[in-house]
Parts: structure tokens; C-alpha cells; sequence
């Protein structure tokens, strides 16, 4: 891929067949990393589909003039483009949403009345549900983010897309508001990762840093794919709460 970002940065694109070919195993990738947050409706093959579509408007609106390398910008549109094809199908219905909501403000209280987080079973008391319960809601769920693209725009809702790449990429002009409140941000994050267990930590760790899939991680930590998927919501789950909670103060 390094001949053909010289190509790029000499701006005389490669033809789209070479980058397509090229990006496939990326797009296999992420198609793969995100199945598990899909339905029987919606197939790897239909995940790929979506990541080669991301990669064919990275391909046309490419500017290497930004700055930011094109691999940089492609995988920023395919994994774009898989997550807006899962988002389609809307496969949280509004009654579990609700039922997030409802999490979110328990453990706040929770946390307030104990002065430590909570264990599962005292969630699950909480809002009502027996432990095995409480567990289906959380497989309910697998399929939520914490922080994508949106959620940096509402943080800086004046950043066009570009200027948010040239930001990431370290734009000497960048603006030290932004850089301050992306600081915040990122301060707020790590004490709230504080508050998780080892093992959500860990989850966390071993599927976004370290890029392993729920099967993966289940392996090596010797539980079954559906408890790993349980972990990861439940610690989502934390994060937005205490961020949502930091907020009102």
C-alpha cells in the first residue's frame, strides 16, 4: 500500500480496480469486526458491500492537498459506511433504548448511594430483572457504540469532516480550543475507564486496542462468545453513564 500512496500524494490516482483490490483485506476486516453487531438480515457479504462503497467515495473525494494520508482517510470512510449500513436497520428497538436510558440514570444513582460502582446483581436489582434477565438485556444490546464521528461533531460541531482528519493528523494550524476540549475529552474518558472492573477493562482493551473480534477475545479468556459480548455492552454501558453523569456537574 505504500506505492500506492505515493501515487495519491503525487496526485495521480491509481485506478479505482487496484484500490479496491488493495483495500479488500481491510474491508474484510472491519466487515468482520462488526458482524456481531448485525441480524440475520444483514450478512457479512452485505457488510463488505457497504465497506466497498465507503472505500469508492473515499476513492472520489480524496484531497491529498488535507494532509492526511489515504489510508487514513479510506478506513475512516469503510468503517463509516459498514456502521451506517448497521445503523439502517435500527436494530435497538425504542423499548430497549429506553431500557438504556433507564440503566444509565440507575447507575448513576446507584453509584451515588454506594460511593463505588455497583455490582451486576445490584444493577439487576435495580431495574428490576433477575441476573439471567439482566444478562439478555445486555445481548440485547451488542450492537451499541460508545464514541463514533457523530459524537466528535457534536463535541466541535463547527469541524467540517476534513478538518477534523487534518486535526487527527496534527495540522500545525489546529485550533487550541479544539485541542482542549479533544484534551477534556480524552481526561473524562480515562477516569471513567477507572470505575470498570479488570475484566471490562481488559474486554475493552482486547477489542478496540488491540483489534481482536468477540471470538478472539472469548478464546483467550476462556469464556463463551455471548459472556465476552455481555462484558463489552455492560462496560459501554458504564462509560456513557458516568460521561452523561460528569456532564451535569
Amino acid at each position: 500500500m505504500k506505492a500506492m500512496a505515493k501515487k495519491f500524494i503525487q496526485h495521480s490516482k491509481p485506478p479505482l480496480e487496484e484500490v479496491i483490490e488493495e483495500f479488500l483485506p481491510v474491508i474484510n476486516y472491519w466487515a468482520n469486526r462488526y458482524a456481531y453487531q448485525g441480524t440475520p438480515v444483514l450478512s457479512k457479504e452485505d457488510l463488505i458491500s457497504a465497506g466497498v462503497i465507503g472505500l469508492i467515495e473515499a476513492y472520489q473525494r480524496y484531497d491529498p492537498s488535507k494532509g492526511v494520508k489515504f489510508r487514513t482517510f479510506a478506513e475512516f470512510r469503510i468503517r463509516g459506511a459498514i456502521l451506517d449500513e448497521i445503523r439502517k436497520l435500527d436494530i435497538i428497538p425504542r423499548s430497549i433504548r429506553d431500557k438504556i436510558a433507564e440503566f444509565e440514570d440507575k447507575l448513576q444513582e446507584l453509584r451515588r448511594n454506594l460511593g463505588r460502582m455497583p455490582t451486576e446483581e445490584e444493577i439487576a436489582h435495580a431495574m428490576g430483572m433477575s441476573l439471567e434477565k439482566y444478562h439478555k438485556f445486555l445481548e440485547q444490546i451488542k450492537g451499541i457504540t460508545f464514541v463514533d464521528i457523530n459524537a466528535f461533531k457534536q463535541k466541535m460541531p463547527d469541524l467540517e469532516e476534513e478538518d477534523i482528519f487534518a486535526f487527527i493528523a496534527g495540522d500545525p494550524k489546529e485550533d487550541p480550543f479544539e485541542k482542549y476540549a479533544l484534551k477534556e475529552l480524552q481526561e473524562k474518558l480515562e477516569e471513567a475507564l477507572n470505575y470498570l472492573t479488570e475484566k471490562e477493562r481488559l474486554v475493552l482493551a482486547l477489542y478496540y486496542y488491540e483489534g481482536l473480534t468477540m471470538k478472539e477475545i472469548a478464546k483467550v479468556l476462556d469464556y463463551t462468545e455471548s459472556r465476552i459480548s455481555q462484558i463489552h455492552s455492560q462496560a459501554i454501558l458504564k462509560l456513557r453513564s458516568i460521561l452523561k453523569g460528569n456532564k451535569k456537574n
